[in-house]
């Protein structure tokens, strides 16, 4: 009995530390910074858009937002093509061939991207790709691949091998095997690996903030450091940029969550 009221009270504990500072923040998007010192707790007197018109207009969020949309969606796009065209081969190639391909992936998770930060500078500002969406894409992909091949060759090696085998056996090719039964079985494990790079990608901060120095190719991290230092005093706009900059992720938790969870149980169960 002393165990359920233990475990239900860190239970409730832990749910209001992750519940309370959201509040705060989402209430306190819609609120003026003399509500924000006086009623912290509280619903906002008026539920108005003055801070999103300030931030949208007058700070113009809207291209650095913009710019992480691009970044993420292209990256997220390229990494998961390559990761399970590359996946696939691993997978398919059952001896030491398929064996040393997954080790070589699999030493990128072994490589802090910390370490990677002086050659990337010196090698992309000699290809001159500082400054450019272009260039943080590549850095992404190359950065999330390794993560990305892991876990889904990890998924493609519990597909039924007796389904490649039926449709070689009539003639597929391993390139039409691969786009008609192994890419729409793999739709849950893309899923949460999409989502999972999205936010990889969205809340990366260490290489735009080395890279990028030109404002109009800015990605939202970026700015999000420019505006706590322009609004270090009102907390309302902070709020609402934070508010803003977690949205897209929000949604597309809200829409893929069906895949994201199944791509989480995929292969826990055999049969």
């Amino acid at each position: 009995m002393m165990y359920k009221v233990i475990r239900g009270f860190l239970l409730i504990a832990f749910v209001l530390i992750i519940l309370v500072p959201s509040a705060i923040v989402v209430t306190g998007a819609f609120k003026t910074d003399f509500e924000i010192y006086t009623k912290p707790l509280s619903l906002p007197s008026t539920w108005n858009l003055d801070n999103f018109r300030t931030l949208f207009v007058e700070s113009n969020i809207a291209t650095p937002f913009m710019n992480s949309v691009i970044v993420s969606v292209f990256s997220v796009f390229f990494t998961l093509l390559l990761a399970s065209l590359a996946s696939y081969s691993v997978a398919r190639l059952m001896n030491v061939t398929g064996k040393v391909l997954f080790l070589l992936f699999s030493l990128g998770l072994a490589i802090p991207g910390q370490v990677n930060i002086i050659p990337i500078f010196h090698l992309f500002v000699n290809l001159g790709l500082n400054n450019s969406l272009f260039g943080l894409i590549l850095v992404n992909i190359a950065l999330t691949l390794p993560i990305s091949i892991f876990i889904l060759s990890a998924f493609f090696k519990d597909l039924p091998k007796e389904m490649f085998e039926c449709a070689g056996m009539d003639g597929a090719g391993q390139f039409r095997i691969y786009r008609s039964i192994a890419l729409p079985l793999s739709k849950p494990a893309l899923g949460a690996t999409g989502i999972f790079l999205f936010v990889i990608c969205w809340n990366d901060l260490l290489y735009p903030l080395m890279l990028i120095t030109e404002a109009t190719k800015k990605t939202l991290p970026l700015v999000l450091i420019d505006y706590k230092g322009e609004y270090f005093s009102s907390f309302n706009m902070q709020f609402t940029a934070i508010l803003v900059a977690s949205l897209p992720m929000i949604i597309m938790y809200l829409f893929m969550q069906r895949s994201f969870q199944a791509g989480l149980t995929a292969g826990a169960v055999k049969g």
